[in-house]
């Protein structure tokens, strides 16, 4: 009646898949959902603290502080390296530059070609015709002492014509020009670095410090206090119960497979055992002495058939004899007393 059951039309879970699916449920509930749990609790703190803590903070804070600190050092770059520069060539260098142009222009049109003028019309040309004169004359004896007055009137006339001219020019130029010039160059500096390096350093100083006092030390304490708080109440109690979960899940596979042993055991070890004892070792004894009886009737009868038909059988020469199986020895020792088989069967 118990074998004519079939299982129902839907089918049905066996118990070695009940076995397996509770312990993998149970592993699934203790270490799978609380580290998806604490995994997207991670996330989502993740996300709140970029969204409502550093977004605002570098959009409100760090990002205009950028543009004013970036704003602040291209103003003073300017201010210190191209601005100065510009005013001194702009009001400076160019006006000196066209003052000493029209210094120069007017030297030259109102003194030195005058000058030249005058000087070769009134003084060189009269004296190389006075010394032509002289020299047609055959003033011999007086060359030598005109030429050493003409090289120091030479030399008179171009240290004052082309040499102090310059000089005086050259200490005006440091002395009006250069000097005013090289102390406004260092009054400047001097005013910029007091009423602009100097309170701005100060301010940004006092900026930094205020944002470390005020900004970043609250903030790095509120992380430091949110890690911990997280360490302490989430990551341990978390470690906690993996490693129990994990403790428990040994302890259920360990069982199980102790179970799963006692059910081969108990299913398969023993049957198999008591078979192999109380059935198949009598019948194999059984068959053992039936086969060895049939052979040894088999054997007499064709035997007894053999001596019916052919007699007893003819005796063999030495030399065949050497090499049969009765022969104890080599071919040329003696040969062994011949076993027939009737005498071997009785």
């Amino acid at each position: 009646m118990d074998m004519d059951k079939r299982p129902p039309a839907g089918g049905g879970d066996g118990c070695l898949v009940g076995v397996i699916r509770i312990p993998v449920k149970i592993v699934a509930v203790l270490v799978v959902l609380p580290v998806r749990v604490v995994w997207e609790l991670l996330v989502a703190a993740g996300r709140a603290v970029h969204r409502h803590v550093l977004g605002p903070l570098y959009v409100h804070v760090v990002e205009p502080l950028l543009r004013a600190l970036g704003w602040l050092l291209t103003t003073l770059f300017k201010l210190v390296f191209v601005w100065p520069w510009v005013g001194l060539w702009r009001y400076v260098l160019t006006p000196v530059g066209r003052g000493l142009a029209w210094v120069w222009r007017g030297l030259y049109d109102q003194v030195l070609a005058p000058a030249g003028r005058f000087l070769t019309a009134r003084v060189l040309r009269p004296l190389g015709e006075a010394l032509a004169w002289i020299g047609r004359g055959g003033m011999r004896y007086l060359l030598a002492p005109l030429a050493k007055g003409v090289t120091w009137i030479g030399w008179v006339l171009g240290m004052t014509l082309f040499v102090w001219p310059w000089v005086w020019l050259a200490a005006a130029v440091y002395r009006y020009v250069l000097t005013p010039v090289g102390h406004g160059l260092v009054w400047l500096a001097v005013a910029v670095f007091r009423y602009l390096l100097r309170p701005v350093g100060l301010g940004l100083a006092w900026l930094v410090v205020a944002g470390y006092r005020y900004l970043l030390r609250p903030v790095g304490l509120g992380v430091a206090w949110l890690a911990a708080a997280l360490y302490r109440y989430v990551l341990t109690p978390v470690g906690q119960v993996l490693v129990w979960a994990w403790g428990v899940a040994g302890r259920i596979v360990a069982a199980l497979w102790r179970g799963l042993k006692w059910v081969g055991r108990v299913l398969v070890g023993w049957p198999a055992s008591q078979v192999y004892r109380h059935v198949l070792t009598p019948v194999g004894h059984a068959v053992r002495e039936v086969w060895r009886t049939g052979r040894s009737a088999v054997r007499e009868a064709r035997a007894t058939v053999r001596r019916a038909l052919f007699g007893t059988p003819p005796v063999e020469p030495a030399r065949s004899r050497a090499r049969t199986l009765g022969s104890t020895t080599a071919a040329d020792a003696a040969p062994a007393d011949e076993i027939s088989l009737p005498r071997r069967q009785g």
